[in-house]
């Protein structure tokens, strides 16, 4: 189905035409259709995002956050145009790129590229190593001659930190964090300027979660790399990003430094997230205040008027079931969906 693409109006300050700014997301919506019946008939939809403002420096590294199904990957899918947004506009070094067709895109891919959650799924069972990572050569026509391509692959085969005769595996005879490492290859192969990380840690053991995430930002300095860094372990991104949004529902509540948002939290959910994070120290863990939320996290085919988080929120007021609350810049980095401030 074809969708028409309504331009939002940007709650984000405008570019400066001088800035590093590699990508700036305004009013991102994306929805998808519910049908029943035989005729498929539309009866709503489910608003997966709803509203996303995000901007990113060149270099810099953005954490996205939130519960499961809050709407992280699916940013991200539409960031790169895996998913058509159904309203906002979305723009990648400095060109609008939400309405590009199939052959605009091909060039601009090369400049932004996914890691992805799984590296079980995301990885062909029927390919070796040294075609994994060689694939998106081949397919951009940037492949060379066969010593040149053969000494590109084993480069990126060095750099994630695996042996050269690796190449020459298959995927199933990997453990879980060397097949990431595989798709990590993959992904830096073209030399992009973005890389979209969809939970790249969350299906790994915690012994080597410590590992790739040091990989990340081994190649984040080497290679001058931009995150977009999603995720629902804090504690993960804390070691990665200079930068955290918080999203709930589909909409960011709260963006703000790294220090800035575990010292001082600001927003009621962001508060809640943070005081789930276990603490070593028993002594420490039953002396520190808690942030009580109660309930589930509402439906996306229907979420609650006003604030999203209201019927979960211990602080909500009654404006918070009538006004949605916008994103308000307060300075210094840090802006805020929130009725208390």
């Amino acid at each position: 189905m074809t969708q028409e693409l309504d331009r939002a109006p940007a709650t984000l300050p405008a570019a400066d035409p001088g800035s590093q700014e590699i990508l700036r997301v305004e009013g991102l919506h994306v929805h998808f259709p519910l049908r029943t019946g035989v005729l498929r008939r539309r009866v709503g939809s489910i608003k997966a995002v709803d509203g996303v403002d995000l901007a990113l420096e060149r270099g810099g590294a953005l954490g996205l956050v939130g519960e499961s199904g809050c709407g992280k990957s699916t940013t991200g899918l539409a960031i790169l145009r895996m998913l058509e947004p159904t309203a906002g506009r979305i723009v990648f070094e400095g060109r609008d790129i939400t309405l590009s067709g199939r052959d605009e895109m091909r060039p601009i891919r090369r400049r932004m590229q996914m890691v992805y959650q799984d590296p079980y799924g995301s990885l062909n069972p029927r390919m070796k190593v040294r075609d994994i990572i060689g694939e998106p050569l081949q397919v951009h026509g940037l492949a060379g001659d066969p010593s040149t391509y053969a000494e590109r692959v084993a480069e990126l085969i060095a750099m994630v930190g695996l042996l050269p005769d690796m190449a020459e595996r298959y995927p199933h005879e990997f453990s879980g964090g060397q097949r990431q490492r595989i798709g990590i290859a993959r992904a830096l192969a073209l030399n992009p300027g973005l890389v979209i990380c969809d939970e790249p840690v969350s299906a790994l053991d915690v012994s080597i979660q410590a590992q790739v995430v040091n990989l990340f930002m081994e190649l984040k300095e080497r290679l001058s790399l931009t995150y977009l860094f999603i995720a629902h372990d804090l504690a993960v991104v804390r070691h990665v990003c200079e930068r955290i949004a918080v999203m709930y529902l589909g909409r960011i509540v709260e963006i703000a430094r790294r220090d800035e948002l575990y010292k001082h939290p600001m927003h009621p959910y962001t508060q809640a997230l943070l005081a789930a994070i276990p603490v070593a120290d028993p002594e420490l863990e039953a002396r520190r205040p808690r942030a009580i939320v109660t309930g589930e996290v509402p439906s996306a085919l229907n979420p609650p008027s006003g604030c999203r988080f209201h019927p979960r929120c211990p602080q909500a007021m009654d404006q918070c079931k009538r006004i949605d609350p916008a994103l308000v810049d307060l300075g210094d980095g840090r802006s805020v969906a929130c009725h208390l401030f």
